[in-house]
């Protein structure tokens, strides 16, 4: 059976979103499935997110949803129990982290220094999102930092496009890429899942192509 880590691995992108409205997750999870890509990560930027996590999770048991934008461990306990199968963090947080490593839940915490590697590194764990990717100098400082850390991988989000994902992938550090571009909250409220549809189709097939390049 495949690890969360290996499926996300796998897929190459994972969705980012943040949804005002929580009537609008079965759609979303429709429209991502349709282009081919059976995962989400649902951030706590709004108040839909808890309720959204749940509609992915229940209705979509083929999706591999994810709470992120995770501030607090009250917020990872209620993102995991709404169904969120893993936890995506802006920044390190050390109680944070502690509570998915002792309650078994997949955590990629936000570092962007070799600081924060190393902090992670003391938790044992190998998989960190590197955040945000852009703003700090993007490929280049992704290829500075991870050079030391031979057995770390990045899922670089902030600034991921259609433009630089084929660049990012093509990293050895990288296993996944994060993108908002993806679902927009404009897309998602307005209903436009057919876009939606379309882009992470057009995602899929630059993942596949720069996979077997």
């Amino acid at each position: 059976m495949q690890t969360i880590t290996e499926k996300l691995g796998e897929l190459g992108v994972i969705p980012v979103v943040a949804i005002q409205d929580a009537r609008d997750a079965a759609g979303l999870g429709s429209a991502l499935l349709d282009g081919g890509l059976p995962c989400a990560e649902i951030t706590f930027r709004t108040e839909a997110a808890l309720s959204s996590i749940k509609t992915l999770s229940t209705q979509f048991p083929q999706m591999l949803v994810g709470a992120g934008t995770v501030l607090t461990t009250g917020q990872a306990q209620a993102g995991v129990d709404h169904g969120a199968q893993f936890l995506v963090t802006p920044g390190f947080d050390d109680a944070v982290v502690e509570w998915s490593l002792d309650n078994d839940v997949p955590i990629f915490p936000g570092v962007a220094t070799p600081t924060e590697i190393n902090m992670a590194l003391r938790y044992g764990l190998r998989i960190l999102k590197f955040f945000p990717a852009q703003a700090f100098g993007g490929i280049g400082t992704l290829k500075a930092i991870s050079a030391p850390y031979g057995d770390v991988r990045f899922i670089p989000t902030g600034g991921i496009s259609a433009q630089n994902l084929k660049d990012y992938l093509a990293l050895p550090s990288v296993l996944a890429c994060g993108g908002s571009w993806l679902a927009k909250k404009t897309l998602i409220a307005s209903g436009d899942f057919t876009t939606i549809t379309r882009l992470t189709a057009e995602a899929v097939q630059l993942v596949q192509k720069t996979r077997s390049s």
